[in-house]
Formats: structure tokens, sequence, C-alpha cells
């Protein structure tokens, strides 16, 4: 993957948790590491852990490279660093060169059943009352589903503020619509709730944005762990509702899948004292 208009990206992702004690064993599962794929080529990758730990890596149901050890020495914290470097490309065209699939197309036995885990709610993505009369509204107010997709992204835009801290990784689409704050993953939540309310099929993506559209060459900044949105209508079309944008350059993917609970950064089970706390840290530098 190479020329002018691509990026290539040094991404660097360290997470872990502390506890109250020594835990005597862990067992855990990072999702850290970018996919090769159309619009993102993978140079290179690895994935290291302190306590010292052999890991394996597999593709989950959903097709997200996870990496999985075990930590069976005594240890009071647990950090996980992953760094890869990555060529992306620039977003492409938004809309479908045929205009995507109808309303009437994407209610076709044959789709719906295709695609249905990707069309029920989940925990994080299910309406209430009001938000399922919005979809109702937004879906009969747009010819197509796409239109729709794209006005279901400006409108939680302009309905929700960002606000860094105001929202938990269990905090879910309807407390987001109540109090009109939160991050990048509660409007992606709330993206993919309307969507399936409106039955077009709809997936949750984590993973990195630069956050400088003039991002200088060798300057390393913080980056953020990311999510947006992608919808079926014919083909897989990608979207940041936070920011307003098509998928592009400045983007990463790292997995897919219903919702936040299908591809957290890192997550496992331990014995011992309570966790005390979870750090994470993103630097991302443009190398070219």
């Amino acid at each position: 993957m190479t020329g002018a208009s691509s990026w290539r990206l040094r991404l660097q992702h360290k997470t872990g948790f502390t506890y109250a004690g020594a835990v005597g064993a862990s067992y855990n599962e990072a999702r850290m590491s970018p996919r090769n794929e159309a619009r993102q080529a993978v140079l290179d990758a690895r994935v290291e852990v302190w306590p010292p730990a052999r890991t394996y890596r597999y593709e989950d149901y959903w097709g997200t490279i996870v990496t999985a050890f075990d930590v069976h020495a005594a240890h009071e914290a647990l950090q996980v660093t992953a760094t890869a470097t990555v060529e992306t490309l620039p977003a492409g065209d938004l809309i479908p060169a045929d205009g995507g699939s109808s309303w009437a197309e994407l209610a076709v036995p044959e789709t719906v059943d295709r695609w249905h885990e990707l069309l029920l709610p989940t925990p994080r993505t299910a309406l209430d009352e009001e938000l399922t009369e919005v979809a109702e509204r937004v879906r009969g107010e747009h010819p197509t589903p796409h239109a729709a997709a794209l006005a279901a992204c400006s409108l939680v835009r302009e309905e929700v503020e960002y606000v860094p801290g105001a929202t938990g990784v269990q905090t879910d689409a309807v407390q987001t619509w109540r109090q009109r704050k939160g991050v990048c993953q509660d409007f992606s939540h709330l993206v993919v709730g309307l969507l399936r309310a409106m039955g077009t099929p709809a997936r949750y993506v984590s993973g990195y944005l630069h956050p400088a559209p003039a991002a200088g060459i060798g300057e390393a900044v913080v980056g953020q762990s990311h999510a947006w949105v992608e919808w079926w209508v014919g083909r897989w079309t990608a979207f940041d509702p936070t920011n307003g944008i098509p998928v592009g350059e400045r983007h990463v993917v790292v997995g897919r899948g219903r919702e936040y609970g299908d591809v957290p950064p890192l997550k496992g089970v331990y014995s011992g004292p309570e966790n005390s706390g979870q750090g994470v840290e993103v630097t991302v530098t443009r190398l070219r």
C-alpha cells in the first residue's frame, strides 16, 4: 500500500491494572492489534506483557485478533503494551456507486438472515420508546438507508455533547441520550442502536485515531482509543459519528462487533484482591 495520499502510523498502546495486593494468577485477552484489510496494511505488530508471560494469538468470532495470556507468578500490577506500524488510505467514496440498498432490499429474508446478529439490540445499544420513535422518524424522512444512516450520525452529534469522563464502559445508549453527554463509544452505541431499529445492519468498530488532520511527520502525540460505526447498504460503509467524518487515513481498525463488549482492549479474570485502577496511554506518530 503506497502513494502520496497514504499515511504510515506508528502506534503504541499501554494499558493494565493495579491491584490492592498480590494477585496469584490472572487470565487475560488483549484486543489491541490492528488488522490487515482493504484500507490498511499492518507492517509490524507485537504485544508485550509484564510480568512476562507466554502469549498466543487467534482470531475471534468477529474477526478480531486476540492475544491471550496467563500470568501465574504473584503480581501487584499487570501491563500490556501493543505496538504497531500501519499504512492507511484516505476515505473512499462514501456514497455507494449504485446508491446502496433500498429499504425493501434490506428487508428481504436473505439479508435479514445474513446479518441477523447485527440487527439485534445488545445491552449497550438497546433503545427505549423515545429513541425507537426517533429511529422511526429518521427512517421516514429519508428515501434510502444510507441517507438515513448519515442523518442518524448528524442527529447524535448535534444532540450529544462530547465530554470525556462523562460516562463509563457500562453506559448504554439510553443513558447517553438522556444525559446528552458521552464519548466516542457512546456516540457509536447510539448510532448503531438507531440503525438497527430502522432495519439497517450495523456494527461497532474499535480502533485508534490520530487526532491531527495536518499531523507533522515524526511528531509523537497523545492519540486516542477510538470507536466508530459501519452500516450495510449492499457494502459496508464506515463513518465516524463523533467527529462527523468518513473513516480515513487517521483511523486504524482493531476490531468489530455488536458493541464495545465484543472488542474491549483488555479483559480478564484473576484470583486475589480487588482491582484498584486501570491506566491507558496511547501514542501515535505519523511516519509518512
